[in-house]
């Protein structure tokens, strides 16, 4: 068995209708606006919460994140958001100063300031990219420095993060001295990298080797393929990912972790974006071999869309999944992926209105706003791993 039928519902018999899709993104848009308050930002979903003080502030699952996809919604024409977000980026800076939302009992890697989804990287690149100042950018690219001998070698916390900021950086600015920082990086974590090619994760108290796009290979190597030089990498990673591939009946799956079963100790065979095919996919779309690309996405799509304990978010439910169509239509340019990625949107949007609002990038309804005008777009830029 390659996932759990009884973690996934039936998609809707809703049909794509450009018009309804649009009004669904705004209706977030809206919603989310009506939530917020100038002092304490937005409520916090308890999940998101976990063991870290309200007003979360970071990119993942705070405010910075939401004001990002605000911004990013407002760029592509899709929404208008009524919100002063230069303002509002300011305000997470100075909640951050004052106490930053860090894991108050959990071990987290060292320097964790440093993380582009859960420290202030985030909210310093958001803040930047809405009021451009010397001040946020050399803040920034201080973060950016002091993460190179990140312990985590992973995007959520370690090098890589860091490096796609740095990347956006000099995208945006042309400074030279943001592509010496990537490389910088780049070379440490390329040093640390494992003899098989694969890369141990030092988080949370414990030591793995994650697949995955937020805390593994293809995450690390989908940075390091944003800069010449490390072509290379592609087709090792391939080969990582298909010797690790669990294929049965023309699908295909993944374990969490290199050399690891399907499933793990807690039972959970996980297919989402974080974790399992969907993310592989998405991530390692130009390079992966296209027999397991398309089996990967096959079994995405006969799964359906996550029920309501995983929900419509990025990270973990229906519009991360979703990302993975997208993904296989730009390589592949067969319509009908395309057209199972508007499926999930109309799905993912369903869920987010039948639900209570939930005010984050990567868990929340921005996300699946983002999925949906990405939908709209065809365009298949993953929010914050495809900086735009």
């Amino acid at each position: 068995m390659l996932y759990r039928p009884e973690s996934f519902e039936p998609l809707t018999d809703a049909a794509w209708d450009e018009e309804r899709v649009r009004n669904g993104i705004r209706a977030i848009v809206a919603d989310t606006d009506e939530a917020f308050a100038p002092k304490t930002l937005w409520p916090a979903h308890e999940w998101d919460l976990w063991d870290m003080p309200a007003p979360l502030k970071d990119l993942y699952a705070g405010a910075a994140g939401v004001i990002w996809a605000l911004d990013r919604l407002r760029r592509g024409g899709h929404a208008d958001s009524q919100i002063d977000l230069p303002s509002a980026a300011a305000r997470v800076l100075e909640l951050w100063r004052s106490e930053a939302d860090l894991p108050s009992e959990t071990p987290v890697p060292s320097p964790a300031r440093s993380s582009l989804l859960i420290g202030d990287t985030g909210p310093l690149l958001v803040a930047w990219r809405l009021a451009p100042s010397t001040e946020t950018a050399d803040a920034l690219f201080e973060r950016v420095r002091e993460n190179v001998g990140n312990e985590a070698d992973e995007l959520m916390w370690g090098t890589p993060g860091t490096m796609l900021a740095a990347q956006a950086m000099h995208g945006w600015t042309g400074e030279e001295r943001w592509a010496q920082a990537w490389d910088e990086s780049a070379e440490a974590l390329l040093a640390r990298r494992d003899e098989d090619g694969l890369w141990t994760q030092r988080v949370y108290g414990t030591e793995f080797r994650d697949l995955g796009p937020v805390h593994g290979l293809v995450g690390n190597v989908h940075v390091l393929l944003q800069r010449a030089g490390h072509e290379a990498l592609a087709d090792e990673a391939a080969g990582l990912l298909g010797r690790d591939a669990i294929v049965e009946d023309g699908l295909a799956n993944w374990p969490a972790y290199a050399g690891g079963e399907l499933v793990p100790r807690d039972g959970e065979i996980r297919l989402q974006w974080c974790h399992g095919a969907p993310g592989l996919v998405a991530t390692a779309a130009p390079y992966l071999d296209e027999e397991l690309l398309l089996a990967g996405a096959e079994l995405t799509w006969r799964a359906g869309a996550h029920r309501a304990e995983k929900g419509a978010g990025l990270c973990h439910g229906t519009a991360g999944n979703g990302f993975t169509f997208l993904k296989v239509f730009e390589r592949t340019g067969d319509e009908r992926w395309l057209d199972r990625a508007r499926r999930f949107a109309v799905h993912a949007l369903a869920q987010a209105q039948a639900s209570a609002s939930r005010y984050s990038l990567f868990t929340g309804d921005v996300g699946v706003a983002l999925f949906a005008a990405a939908c709209l777009d065809a365009d298949s830029r993953f929010p914050i791993l495809d900086w735009h």
